[in-house]
């Protein structure tokens, strides 16, 4: 069962829908929501206890309104149990693929994909904003610069106590600004901005995991193919396969 609903419908939902979608939930396999239909799900109170994404302008007002959701605002969809949501339109396509690849495998999933035109298939993992855009939606942060200067110089030493000092400020602050400014911590941003360069890199065509790794501040490509691994849920070479326009 796919669920959506328009920006203008979600404070006006009609009783008689939201129990239906309640009562059918029980007998389907999996239960889906596109852009702004988590809330019509959140509203069924089929999404309480669990994780759950909508499109980036209404994360909040979703985790606001919906407080027992544990909303995520990064991911364009998300799987919890047999409920999947997913970001925006475009981000349903990516999850309709998803549910393609669990029934008949991604090669069909690929195929498909490709028959659509589509440049790529994209994980749900995969974040609504790079890790720069978000950083710059906070207009006026007093990191900028310092988020700047981390962009621009991956492959050096960029642990939180070095950032202090490039800061003029103490660690303890630092930390404080990032998760007041970014809802992160240094650490985790810098981790953030490193995936995506190794990223954009695959996508690129780039295939020195080496050469990639010393470039964005990995160290070697065991280290590389071991972090991106474990964060993306899927090795390097996966990645690019998926992604990289010359890979089929």
């Amino acid at each position: 069962m796919i669920v959506t609903t328009g920006f203008n419908s979600i404070d006006h939902f009609d009783k008689a829908a939201i129990d239906w979608i309640r009562k059918r939930s029980n007998t389907v396999r999996r239960v889906c929501s596109i852009c702004v239909g988590a809330f019509a799900l959140a509203e069924t109170g089929l999404l309480d206890g669990r994780r759950a994404t909508t499109h980036w302008r209404m994360t909040q007002h979703l985790a606001e309104r919906y407080p027992n959701v544990q909303v995520d605002p990064v991911p364009i969809w998300v799987k919890d149990g047999n409920v999947y949501t997913s970001a925006g339109v475009s981000a349903g396509i990516d999850l309709a693929l998803a549910l393609v690849g669990e029934d008949l495998g991604n090669d069909v999933a690929l195929e498909i994909a490709k028959n659509l035109v589509l440049f790529l298939r994209r994980p749900g993992g995969q974040a609504q904003f790079s890790v720069a855009l978000q950083s710059q939606r906070v207009s006026g942060s007093s990191i900028d610069d310092l988020c700047l200067w981390i962009g621009e110089h991956l492959h050096t030493d960029l642990a939180t106590e070095m950032l202090a000092d490039r800061a003029s400020t103490s660690v303890r602050t630092l930390i404080r600004m990032f998760q007041r400014e970014l809802k992160t911590t240094p650490a985790k941003y810098v981790e953030d901005v490193r995936l995506e360069a190794v990223r954009r890199a695959l996508e690129l065509g780039e295939r020195s995991m080496d050469e990639i790794a010393r470039r964005c501040g990995y160290g070697s490509g065991d280290v590389l193919r071991k972090a991106f691994t474990r964060r993306m849920g899927v090795s390097p070479r996966e990645y690019a396969r998926r992604f990289a326009p010359d890979s089929e």
